[in-house]
């Protein structure tokens, strides 16, 4: 298993599409180039939340095993990966001491109790949610080689977790007492950058990606954040109470980073494209639908990873855009053509 989670000639394949990509990042590519990503997720059987090593071990042999040779495909970028992600989305909701539950499915938490303002910053150190995912992080790191790619559990954003722990009450406070609504947000902005971090001094930084790191993958040294719940709020109000923390997140990356959409949010494309460290946008769902006024309304040197949909097909994508500045992440056959 050791050799094939050292394999030169796979970490050369990763590298040389990395490479690509960088490439598509800092436009120098005089003609379109459209970036096709389609990677794999490998599998453990045991049970992440009891027994992390041994779940990391058993993803590292599910790709030592056969998962490993996606990666040498010439028309798309295949990256294979192992993504510990506990809790789901409420994975920073359980270690800020939200009941966080199982049901029909997926994963649930219950609202807070206590006053919006009074949220305290956790005892990482003896916080067992946290310690897990170290846990497996440091197993990656001692015995998952140079090729895999290690995905983080979903550190999302302020303004969804609080979102999480507090419903609609949080958007009222926004409004009513914006004060006292920013100190429970920055509590919340300041353990996602430690979290961030704290993983960056774990897992090298070529083989490091944040969520879904099968398919909104990144160069090295990007960092994401998730966006889903600015589609609640006005273009003036993210502006003035969450942009500024999106953006010191994703400036622990020296790339700076990704936002994460998936809803009506093109209210705040004016906010995005004065974000220096936001190098790009990841349109899913919805968000898809307005791919033309994130094309036309952000900055030429923010690229725009497309999940298509019915609403925007890879054809529709392609006429809009010309395949500039788009990733596509995408199940395609063969290479995509301008």
């Amino acid at each position: 298993m050791n050799h094939r989670l050292n394999d030169k000639n796979l970490i050369a394949k990763r590298d040389q599409w990395f490479s690509t990509l960088e490439d598509l990042y800092h436009g120098r590519y005089s003609e379109p180039r459209v970036f096709v990503v389609d990677g794999v997720l490998s599998v453990g059987r045991s049970d992440p939340y009891r027994e992390p090593e041994q779940w990391v071990n058993e993803c590292l042999a599910d790709i030592a095993n056969g998962k490993a040779d996606a990666i040498l495909s010439d028309t798309k970028f295949r990256p294979v990966c192992v993504e510990y992600g506990i809790y789901g989305v409420h994975y920073v909701d359980r270690i800020l001491g939200a009941n966080v539950y199982w049901k029909d499915g997926q994963w649930y938490n219950d609202y807070l109790t206590t006053p919006i303002g009074e949220l305290e910053f956790p005892d990482l150190e003896h916080n067992e949610t946290f310690q897990l995912s170290v846990r497996a992080a440091k197993r990656f790191a001692e015995v998952g080689g140079e090729f895999p790619i290690f995905g983080l559990p979903t550190i999302a954003s302020a303004l969804n977790i609080a979102v999480n722990l507090y419903g609609q009450e949080i958007l009222m406070e926004m409004l009513e007492d914006p004060d006292n609504a920013r100190k429970d947000l920055e509590t919340i902005n300041r353990l996602l950058v430690k979290l961030h971090q704290t993983f960056r001094e774990i897992i090298p930084q070529r083989q490091l990606q944040p969520v879904v790191s099968w398919e909104r993958t990144q160069p090295p040294g990007y960092g994401q954040i998730c966006g889903c719940t600015t589609q609640l709020l006005s273009g003036d109000l993210y502006r003035e109470m969450i942009a500024d923390l999106d953006a010191e997140v994703l400036s622990v990356y020296e790339n700076g980073g990704m936002i994460h959409l998936c809803g009506s949010h093109a209210q705040h494309i004016p906010t995005f494209r004065d974000m220096p460290e936001l190098k790009s946008v990841q349109l899913h769902d919805r968000a898809a639908e307005d791919l033309q006024l994130y094309f036309e309304g952000l900055r030429e040197d923010q690229l725009i990873y497309l999940v298509p949909c019915k609403g925007m097909t890879i054809e529709k994508a392609l006429a809009i855009t010309g395949g500039k500045r788009l990733v596509v992440i995408a199940h395609v056959d063969g290479e995509l053509r301008v």
